[in-house]
C-alpha cells in the first residue's frame, strides 16, 4: 500500500492535532515531543505535524510517499534515477522517532519530495509525550534552511 504525505510546520501543535482529529476523524498514530503524525485510512494520507516556532503560520515542510518496504523504496530510486533526476539515499536513518529508508528528489519550485519505508519504530516510550524537555531524537525535523538546504533536513 502507498499513500501520499503530507507535513507541516505548524505553531501550536496541539491545536493543530485537534483539529486534524476532528477533521479527519482519527487519533493520531503517533505523537512525540514535538511531532504527531496521523495514518489517515480515507482518503489514504499519512499527515505529519511537526512543531514550529509560535505564532509563525502553518507552512508546508516537504512531501512524500510512503511505501510498504525497502523494495519498493530502491525500485522508486531507480525509476527516478532512470528518470534523469537527482536523488539521494538515506539508508537506515532515524528521523522523526522512525528508523526509514528513503530516497529525496527536489521538485522544480524546490519543494523535497521523498518516498520511504519505515522499517522500526524510534523511542516507543516517547509514545504521547508532549513535552519538548523529553530526549527525543526527532531533531531531524527542526526547521533549518529553505530549498535544497531543508533537503537535506527535513523527514518524517
Amino acid at each position: 500500500m502507498s499513500r501520499i504525505q503530507l507535513a507541516l510546520r505548524v505553531a501550536d501543535l496541539e491545536a493543530a492535532v485537534a483539529f486534524y482529529s476532528r477533521l479527519f476523524d482519527t487519533a493520531p498514530a503517533k505523537r512525540r515531543p514535538g511531532y504527531a503524525n496521523f495514518a489517515v485510512a480515507e482518503p489514504p494520507l499519512k499527515l505529519v505535524l511537526l512543531e514550529g516556532e509560535a505564532g509563525e503560520p502553518t507552512r508546508m515542510d516537504h512531501l512524500g510517499v510512503e511505501v510498504a518496504s525497502t523494495d519498493e523504496v530502491t525500485a522508486a530510486t531507480n525509476r527516478l534515477a532512470d528518470a534523469g533526476l537527482a536523488t539521494r539515499v538515506e539508508d537506515g536513518t532515524t528521523c522523526c522517532y522512525a528508523v526509514q529508508d528513503k530516497v529525496w528528489v527536489t521538485g522544480p519550485g524546490g519543494e523535497p519530495w521523498e518516498v520511504y519505508t519505515v522499517t522500526a519504530d524510534a523511542r516507543p516510550d516517547l509514545e504521547g509525550a508532549t513535552s519538548a524537555e523529553v530526549a527525543g531524537d526527532g531533531s531531524c525535523c527542526a526547521p533549518e534552511g529553505t530549498g535544497a538546504d531543508r533537503l537535506a533536513t527535513a523527514c518524517c
